[in-house]
């Protein structure tokens, strides 16, 4: 339990780094900035198929949490270079 609570605080945590991260780089403009937009909506839509195939797969709640934060965390280092 105090494992879920811990993952889904920092998933939170992180997922706001990476929105601000996304933004600042979103208002640079140009190339850069249509690619990041059009790679986050493939990574949604891809991040909700997985969701979906690991429920329907019986992953539990917390799985799901710390994949979706492994993917969080990866794009935080990607976007802080």
């Amino acid at each position: 339990m105090v494992s879920t609570f811990f993952n889904l605080a920092m998933l939170a945590a992180e997922s706001q780094q990476v929105i601000w991260l996304r933004m600042l780089k979103l208002s640079a403009g140009g190339p850069h900035a249509s690619a990041e937009i059009r790679r986050m909506g493939s990574e949604k839509m891809v991040a909700a198929g997985q969701t979906v195939a690991g429920a329907l797969s019986g992953h539990s709640f917390d799985r799901t949490v710390r994949r979706y934060r492994k993917k969080v965390r990866a794009n935080r280092r990607r976007l802080s270079r």
